[in-house]
């Protein structure tokens, strides 16, 4: 019969043994060292100089003074001596956050807490090199079915592989999806409510969409994948014209009555009272186009200009042609660009000295569009 026990080594109390009290309180202190094993470093190779009883470590390999010969032995200071406990496969030990006194040279440092595992030649982390096919994973959080992956967190950061290290100094983050009909993107919420949506959705179009209740969105940018065209589908725009010979007087600037529309964008253009409504604050590009239609005399001179919430000519967009004019064909062309704010108001006006006359039907025209 053997005298110890198989895995610990614990001392057995013999038949008719004398003091068996040793026997015990040595099986004790073995016991005492290694049940709930913690110790204070992994890398000493020699004893700190400041130990106290209880404490442990794990024997770096090329041990010399007390320790000589213990590599991968657990060193536990008792009764002011040091005792070797020689590891068995499958023994696992917590390393303690070292304070960082006493310290030497490979010694734990501060903050580094881990478990490690011996597995029979030597103590390795019991967190592997590769975790594959993990069901859930949380980063200060709980994952769950509907977010197997979750993290919660202040920052996140992925670099480059640098040459230097073996990689190519490239980042790529792949997202894939199976088919084209199906969603691909960044979900961007506020509260967990939805906000901004950006990625492939239902298509294979780049789209971003905003929202400001998580269910209605609207499509900001759109960017045909076949040809790389982009598109506003939301940028206030409209192009705007007369489908009846507007009469202006003579020594009048007199608002042309623009009452239908080509395109009319987020309904900025307003044909009830012939003018621009800007939607939000922005710049804004105009154009018009005044064509001349006669009534007694060719004679007219012909003026066109943008006027700012009705009162206030905008500068750059004043026109005139002083000349005998060809009845339908003479034309002016009016272009500019305004900062405006939003609820402000853009109008069409025209003028005649000299000889009345009228601004012809569908072909005088008032068009815009937000350009910053």
């Amino acid at each position: 019969m053997s005298d110890a026990t198989t895995h610990l080594l614990l001392p057995y109390i013999l038949a008719a043994q004398a003091q068996k009290h040793v026997t015990h309180n040595e099986a004790l202190r073995i016991l005492d060292g290694l049940v709930q094993l913690s110790v204070r470093g992994t890398a000493r190779t020699e004893p700190p100089p400041d130990s106290n009883d209880g404490d442990r470590f794990l024997v770096a390999p090329g041990a010399t003074g007390p320790w000589s010969g213990w590599d991968n032995s657990i060193a536990y200071r008792v009764d002011g001596a040091w005792m070797q406990l020689p590891p068995r496969p499958g023994w696992r030990a917590w390393v303690e956050e070292f304070d960082g006194s006493a310290n030497g040279p490979g010694d734990h440092l501060p903050g580094e807490r881990l478990l490690l595992v011996y597995d029979g030649s030597g103590w390795v982390g019991t967190t592997p090199a590769a975790l594959q096919n993990l069901a859930l994973l949380g980063l200060g959080t709980t994952a769950d079915a509907s977010n197997p992956f979750s993290a919660k967190l202040n920052a996140a950061l992925w670099t480059a592989k640098t040459v230097a290290e073996g990689g190519t100094g490239d980042l790529f983050y792949t997202m894939n999806k199976e088919a084209a009909g199906d969603d691909l993107g960044l979900t961007l919420q506020t509260g967990f409510v939805t906000k901004a949506l950006v990625g492939l959705f239902g298509s294979d179009r780049f789209r971003l969409a905003v929202s400001a209740d998580g269910s209605t969105f609207f499509d900001g940018l759109s960017v045909d994948n076949a040809n790389g065209i982009v598109d506003q589908p939301r940028l206030p725009r409209f192009k705007a014209y007369t489908n009846f010979d507007n009469y202006v007087g003579i020594g009048a600037w007199t608002k042309i009555g623009l009452n239908n529309t080509d395109t009319n964008d987020q309904g900025a253009f307003d044909a009830a009272n012939n003018h621009f409504v800007a939607p939000v604050d922005g710049t804004y590009l105009f154009g018009a186009t005044l064509l001349y239609k006669i009534n007694a005399s060719a004679t007219a001179r012909m003026r066109g200009r943008l006027v700012l919430n009705g009162t206030t000519e905008i500068r750059g967009s004043l026109g005139e042609i002083s000349a005998t004019h060809v009845s339908l064909a003479t034309a002016i062309w009016l272009q500019t660009m305004v900062p405006l704010t939003a609820g402000d108001t853009v109008e069409l006006q025209g003028y005649f000295r000299v000889a009345d006359g009228y601004f012809a039907a569908d072909h005088t025209s008032f068009w815009g569009c937000k350009v910053g």
